[in-house]
């Protein structure tokens, strides 16, 4: 019992990492995923590593341990889910440009979202799975207590790079919608002119389906770019990661 109680400290330090960054992994992280499943793996990535992650742990140590090890946690986690959180972020831009952002259902990853959203999710998520991305994710995970020991993370360079992940999400977003809508804008000028050729027609009427044609047309058209853009995106989200672990080294 010496012997285990002796580790039972440095288990829970590298269980608040672990635990954090596959609470908030792609894939791993979905709530069709039992809870038990969740923190079973959690514990038993933990239980793996405690006796070869060492860390020298007093009393004195443990707050600013834990919060550091807290932030590393959700810095990877965020970083490794910013693709996907830019995905449905330009899910609902394609939504609210064709008009279909009133037609709401409830995502069990993100509450509320659209029906495109959600299609893109599904395309971005098997893109994910194919290129073998989980795997990649947890041996990251694994090597960064070898990278970065516990409780040894920069929270000041950490925040700023976190911030700057954060803005690319937004890039990413607007580069996957884009084409639908400039696709849509175009429509709305064409649609424009033809209003002032004809001034009797119901403009709004005509619109909406036009809308919805033209936006499924340019993103079928587009599937075969879109996927080659997200298996870029996701590749990519590797070296975040290393890049937030180098940034966190100070």
């Amino acid at each position: 019992m010496d012997i285990f109680a002796r580790y039972i400290p440095n288990f829970i330090l590298i269980l608040l990492r672990v635990g954090i960054v596959i609470s908030l992994l792609p894939f791993f992280s979905s709530k069709n995923f039992p809870v038990q499943f969740k923190i079973g793996f959690a514990m038993a990535v933990a239980f793996v590593l405690t006796p070869i992650v060492e860390l020298k742990v007093t009393s004195a140590d443990i707050p600013p341990l834990v919060m550091r090890e807290v932030i590393m946690g959700i810095a990877l986690g965020l970083t490794a889910r910013f693709v996907f959180l830019a995905v449905e972020m330009a899910g609902q831009i394609v939504s609210n440009a064709t008009g279909l952002s009133a037609a709401n259902i409830f995502n069990p990853e993100l509450g509320q979202s659209t029906d495109i959203a959600r299609l893109y999710g599904i395309i971005a998520m098997l893109i994910f799975l194919a290129m073998d991305a989980h795997h990649d994710l947890i041996y990251i995970l694994v090597r960064s207590y070898e990278w970065l020991p516990a409780g040894q993370a920069d929270i000041k360079n950490l925040a700023s790079e976190v911030i700057s992940v954060t803005g690319r999400m937004f890039i990413i977003a607007i580069k996957i919608s884009a084409p639908v809508v400039i696709a849509m804008l175009i429509s709305s000028l064409l649609l424009g002119f033809l209003y002032k050729a004809a001034p009797q027609m119901n403009i709004l009427f005509v619109g909406f389906p036009v809308y919805i044609f033209v936006g499924f047309i340019v993103m079928i058209i587009g599937i075969p770019v879109f996927v080659h853009v997200i298996g870029t995106f996701l590749d990519s989200m590797k070296e975040e990661m290393l890049r937030v672990i180098a940034m966190a080294r100070g």
